[in-house]
This record gives structure tokens, C-alpha cells and sequence, in this order.
């Protein structure tokens, strides 16, 4: 959507508190003996406290609140009562939902207690790309080069980017154009970034694969050639400057 009057600013702020809370909660709560079916009834206790409604069960009958994926699960993971959270795990939490008409997503990609299996170092790959690329993001920027950017940027740091995977626009529903906001140049993409415009910035930063294939239950999705992902995840209105990050306290930076 684009931003044409402060009342819809007022209604994308919002939503985009009530996930980055829910996210920033989910987080802080997730611990080793968990199961993710309790960590994502913890996040729709705090969803339906800010009145807001899951995105992914709203718009695609999705069998959960928020998509909780676990190791070598790169996203869209269903949350289990026979998934039980273990330390060292690779955990990612994206949480999307919509309140009085406005959608926003967020995501996180954190380890569980210690590092003991080593992801830490692809969280924080993750998490400096998608700072880096946001604060390149302005009005007339084209897309691609954001792409450029990321997959740019994952190289230097010994990883890959999972190319089916995107960003997108966001707003009056959980999908708009630009409906592909990709982690590499797509040079058929010729669409720039639109000020006054919202959108989901993610990044997909992946140790072996380049591709997420989907597994029999229709949802999750696992590397083509195995490995791990993070992802990061910020709804922003694009300006002529700096932009505008609606979830910045989710605590992803911090």
C-alpha cells in the first residue's frame, strides 16, 4: 500500500506493534523443553490482547497462529506439540497478522540458549544484511539492486541466498506489489521503490542451498540442498531518506 493520509499511518503503526510485541515476547520466551505448539499459543495470547488476527491462518488456513520453523526447517513451519525446543536449536519465529484493516510481519531467526551447533554466526550474517539493505532502501532505488546488495553481502560472509524466497508489499492485505522483493539481482525486475510505500523487507541467508523446496504437509519448507537458513524481517515505509522501520521494536537490532 502507500501511505496517503496519517490515518493510515496511525492504522500500520499499530498493527505493527501488535506483531513486533508479539514477536520480541515469542522470543524472549522460547526455551529449551518447549514445544512449539506452546510457544505459538503464547503468541496468540498476546496477538488477541491487541485485538489482532493471525495473517497466515486469515489468509491461508494456515494450521497455527505464527510459522515457527526448528534446524534445517527454513520457514512456514507448523507448530507441534511433538516439537520440542532443544538447547542449541536454530529457531525461527515470523509472526504477520492484521488489525482494523492494516497487516505488518516481522521475523527472527535466534539460537535457543547456547550456541552449541555454531548458527550464530549465520543469525548474525542475517541480521547486519538486513540493517544494511533497509538503510539503502529509498524512493526511485531499484529493487534489484537491493537484491544485489544482500546477495552481495552474503557472499563475503561464505554464505548463499535462497532465491525463491521474498519480500514483498504489505499493507490492506499480507501480499501486494511489489509482490517480489528477491535476496539477488533479478534483472527482469525493473520496478523501483515507491516512497510513502510499505513494505516487507526479509532477508534469506542460507548455508549449502539456493532453493526451498516444500515438504508433504503442504507448508514447510527445507533447503534443496540441506543446510540452515535465517531470516530477518522488518515492515517499512519507504521515504526519500531514511525510512520508516514500523516494527523496530520487535528488538531484532538490540
Amino acid at each position: 500500500m502507500s501511505i496517503t493520509k496519517e490515518e493510515e499511518l496511525i492504522g500500520m503503526q499499530k498493527a505493527s506493534e501488535a506483531v513486533a510485541h508479539t514477536l520480541k515476547e515469542m522470543s524472549n520466551y522460547a526455551q529449551p523443553g518447549m514445544t512449539t505448539k506452546q510457544l505459538d499459543e503464547y503468541g496468540a495470547k498476546i496477538l488477541a490482547e491487541f485485538g489482532a488476527k493471525s495473517a497466515p491462518y486469515e489468509t491461508y488456513g494456515f494450521p497455527g497462529w505464527t510459522c515457527i520453523s526448528v534446524n534445517n526447517e527454513f520457514c512456514h513451519g507448523i507448530p507441534s506439540n511433538n516439537r520440542i525446543l532443544k538447547e542449541g536449536d536454530l529457531i525461527n519465529i515470523d509472526v504477520s497478522a492484521e488489525l482494523n484493516g492494516f497487516w505488518s510481519d516481522n521475523g527472527n531467526s535466534f539460537v535457543i540458549g547456547e550456541d552449541i551447533n555454531q548458527h550464530q554466526k549465520l543469525v548474525d550474517a542475517s541480521k547486519e544484511i538486513l540493517h544494511k539493505a533497509i538503510y539503502n532502501i529509498k524512493g526511485g532505488v531499484r529493487i534489484s539492486d537491493i537484491g544485489y546488495l544482500i546477495e552481495t553481502e552474503a557472499k563475503k560472509r561464505g554464505f548463499k541466498v535462497i532465491k525463491n524466497l521474498t519480500g514483498h508489499g504489505i499493507g490492506r492485505s499480507l501480499h501486494e506489489a511489489p509482490s517480489e522483493i528477491a535476496n539477488y539481482r533479478d534483472n527482469y525486475n525493473k520496478t523501483r521503490f515507491r516512497k510513502n510505500s510499505v513494505v516487507a523487507i526479509e532477508t534469506f541467508i542460507s548455508t549449502t542451498s539456493s532453493y526451498a523446496d516444500t515438504l508433504s504437509d503442504g507448508w514447510t519448507m527445507v533447503g534443496n540442498n540441506g543446510g540452515f537458513m535465517a531470516q530477518h524481517e522488518h515492515t517499512i515505509v519507504v521515504t526519500d531518506d531514511r525510512p520508516m522501520i514500523l516494527t523496530e521494536g520487535n528488538g531484532v537490532w538490540n
